[in-house]
């Protein structure tokens, strides 16, 4: 006969088992280590040998660059320490061993916050999820952002039932991690640092609980004081994060471009055929979405001016750019409703909505039945399972489970960042799913009860 914490282990372990085996699929059918990647290797190897955080050009040799946070180059210097540079496989194994950690911290989250049967929800739900799984198999920083998204909330309920060091730094990681991760990481410090006050104040007093924020705040930013001493005396910018544009200081950048492109992108597919081919591989007028031409007049400028840049190498002059500039503010003045409310919606839309196969070997325009039928089907149900979700969590939420204001707070600050995006994509929403599969979790659960006493160490008491 089989103890009762013998019988927990083996529950616990038969998600994380499946878990384990959708991501080690995702790492030998679709592994992904090109693009961003190499830009993220290429750091952390400059960095590892010869001390330089920087990247090497053909043009330019080895130089210093800020245009990626030192995150996740610290990350893969680690692993390159262990496995040997540039192997990148064992980077995949690691980072699925710590998605499994993810799924344990939401299914805590939602146990604490609701009973335990939302927990047992939230592990399978958190562990089968194979749009979280599927990052694992790219060494990008997705994997490990979406661990310190659920670190934080799962520390959060922690923190507020014994406000104490433990808690508090371990928030504090969490936050200034997911910072150094990706420039858009701080929205989980600005959500959760009031959540603190509000949501501790009544047992705890506001007093403490803005003491309590205000440290781990502080103690969230200093990794970035000697970040952003080094870009000054580098660059001689102030740049505590990384540039929204992703070039160094000096470089030339193609604002024109990019603000006629705000202009026309709606989805994803405008994303990899314009947006991503600017200044690297030829841009087909062909590919453009009838929206992007107001007239016929209108039609032949666009396409002079992509047949310029296709002709000039694949690069956007000045010249070329001020031409897009001219065409983006023509197009505005004609549509101003369509340039900032429209455009903005269907983009945040696509993000939310679009089948999740960006990191699949699926078209583009999976849409086209007619040309890739069995892909076509399986984004339907990607899209319909993605939707499923979101409506579960929608249902979740209704049930007003403690800090659904926190998780509302967080989600729509990344809804508000999202709205100034010119290019969608959409693992940009995938951020929010820690939280999310939390309250989907709890649609399923029935009602909120006491959950089962924790067996953690008593924490400290202590006020800061």
């Amino acid at each position: 006969m089989l103890s009762p914490r013998l019988k927990k282990t083996g529950l616990v372990l038969l998600p994380l088992l499946a878990g384990a085996a959708l991501r080690l699929w995702f790492i030998r059918a679709y592994p992904e280590t090109g693009g961003d990647t190499l830009i993220y290797g290429g750091i952390a190897k400059n960095w590892m040998l010869h001390g330089v955080y920087g990247v090497s050009t053909p043009e330019e040799g080895l130089h210093s660059t800020l245009i990626r946070l030192p995150g996740y180059p610290l990350f893969l210097r680690l692993c390159f320490h262990l496995f040997g540079i540039e192997r990148y496989v064992p980077v995949l194994l690691l980072q699925a061993l710590v998605d499994l950690l993810t799924c344990l911290l939401i299914a805590g989250f939602a146990r604490r916050v609701w009973n335990n049967r939302a927990g047992w929800w939230a592990l399978w739900l958190a562990a089968l999820c194979p749009f979280t799984a599927n990052y694992t198999a790219a060494p990008l920083t997705e994997t490990l952002e979406l661990f310190c998204i659920a670190l934080a909330f799962y520390a959060l309920p922690r923190f507020l039932d014994a406000p104490g060091w433990k808690w508090g730094l371990i928030l504090a990681f969490a936050w200034s991690y997911a910072a150094l991760l990706r420039p858009d990481g701080p929205l989980l410090a600005v959500a959760l640092c009031p959540a603190i006050v509000f949501y501790g104040r009544r047992r705890w007093g506001a007093a403490r609980m803005a003491r309590w924020a205000v440290l781990c705040g502080v103690l969230s930013i200093l990794p970035f004081i000697p970040w952003t001493i080094r870009n000054w005396q580098t660059f001689h910018v102030f740049q505590p994060l990384a540039p929204r544009y992703a070039v160094d200081p000096g470089e030339s950048t193609t604002p024109g471009f990019t603000r006629w492109t705000r202009t026309v992108c709606a989805d994803f597919a405008c994303t990899w055929d314009i947006y991503w081919n600017a200044n690297s591989d030829p841009m087909n007028p062909a590919s453009l979405p009838a929206r992007a031409f107001d007239s016929p007049a209108q039609y032949h400028q666009t396409v002079q001016l992509l047949d310029a840049y296709n002709d000039d190498c694949c690069q956007i002059t000045p010249q070329i750019d001020a031409g897009f500039a001219a065409l983006a503010a023509q197009r505005i003045r004609a549509h101003p409703i369509r340039y900032y409310l429209e455009l903005p919606l269907a983009r945040l839309a696509d993000m939310w909505l679009r089948p999740r196969t960006e990191m699949l070997w699926i078209e583009v325009r999976w849409w086209q039945f007619e040309e890739h039928e069995g892909e076509t089907e399986f984004a339907w149900a990607y899209a319909a399972l993605n939707l499923a979700y979101l409506l579960a969590a929608l249902i979740g939420f209704l049930k007003r489970p403690r800090f659904c204001g926190a998780i509302l707070a967080f989600v729509l600050l990344r809804c508000l960042l999202l709205l100034t995006l010119e290019a969608p994509e959409p693992r940009y929403t995938l951020e929010c799913f820690p939280p999310l599969i939390a309250l989907a979790a709890i649609a399923f659960a029935g009602r909120a009860r006491q959950p089962e006493p924790q067996f953690e160490p008593a924490l400290s008491q202590s006020s800061p």
